[in-house]
Order: structure tokens, then sequence, then C-alpha cells
């Protein structure tokens, strides 16, 4: 189990400029590695009332479980690691093992024992270290849906945000406003009901 405290910088894109930025950067095309998230929340969406998001990211064979709560910068994340029996379990039935996520998670919410699990999104992610930070482009596919997305991760959040814009600035592209991951899936779903 971790924690940490994650200030990040996001933009959509649009397939012409997420093109534009590998050819910028001079990304090669096996740079890009596949991740799902996937998400829960309980029928009432108790976590996103309180600006939190629980999910399972998965990678190749590796599994880490992830709350995310708002933080005085940022957002603090809990996480812990799983092993591939564990995540199963926990997406067939939506109850979360014991450990620090599931404190963490029944100290916040009431009907913890209710969460279940909403869908999944798969992202095509490529980054790189960039300017003190870490910049990421991500193509991802959920509910019929693609978007492309930018986004920069910093431990300073004031010279982060100058680095950010500039890059938007020399490339051309306009700021968008641009719900995290989890916002955008239940948006999506929501639309799809």
């Amino acid at each position: 189990m971790s924690q940490n405290i994650e200030i990040e910088f996001k933009n959509m894109l649009t397939n012409d400029e997420f093109l534009r930025l590998i050819k910028h950067f001079n990304i090669d095309l096996t740079k890009f590695k596949k991740q799902v998230n996937h998400y829960f929340d309980t029928p009432s969406f108790s976590l996103k009332a309180k600006g939190s998001a629980l999910r399972i990211r998965e990678k190749g064979t590796q599994f880490e479980m992830t709350l995310k709560q708002p933080a005085e910068q940022g957002l603090l994340e809990t996480n812990q690691f799983l092993n591939p029996g564990q995540a199963e379990y926990i997406l067939k039935t939506g109850k979360i093992l014991e450990g620090e996520v599931q404190d963490a998670i029944t100290n916040m919410i009431d009907d913890a024992d209710t969460l279940e699990y909403f869908g999944s999104l798969t992202t095509d992610r490529a980054e790189f270290d960039y300017k003190g930070g870490l910049l990421v482009l991500d193509h991802s596919y959920y509910l019929n849906t693609e978007d492309y997305e930018l986004e920069y991760e910093v431990t300073d959040e004031s010279e982060g945000f100058k680095i950010f814009s500039g890059l938007l600035d020399e490339l051309n592209i306009p700021v968008r406003t641009t719900d995290n991951k989890i916002k955008r899936f239940y948006n999506r779903k929501r639309e799809g009901l």
C-alpha cells in the first residue's frame, strides 16, 4: 500500500492534435502500452458524491487498486497491489479486500458494502519525462466512444501549469475543459441509459 498526492494537468485533443504531438515528440508507436481501468462505485454513486473514485488498473498481468480522494492540492491516491485472483474476485463481486483502500472507503461512505463494478475503459498510453514532469499521451476507448488526451503530472503545481500552458501555446492547441477519465466514462454511461 502506498499513498501519494497527484498533481496533473489535462487537455482533450482532437485526433489531428494527438498525431501532431506524436510527430512533435518523435514518439515510436511501439512506446504506446495498453492499460485497462475498471471502475467501481455504489448504486447511489456515494464515492462520486464525495469527489472520489475507485478503480483497478490492469497492465498486462499486474493489477493495482486505487482510491482517489480530494486533497488540499491535487488528489490523494491510496494504492494497493492485487494478484490476478484478487482482482478477478473484486471484479466479480464488488467486494473490496481488507486493507488500507477498504479502510479509507469505509471511513468515507456508509454504504461501502454495496460497491459494484460499473465497467472499464481501455487506454493506449505513451509517457515520457518532460521538463521535470511526466508527459502522457492517451488514446482511450469506452462504451462505443474514443477520445484523445494530453496529461502532465508534476510535483510543483505553479511551475507545471506554466510548462503545460506553454506547450499548448507552442503547438496551437486550445485549452479545453477536461474531465478525468472516470467522469467521462460515467457521463457516457449515463448518456447510454
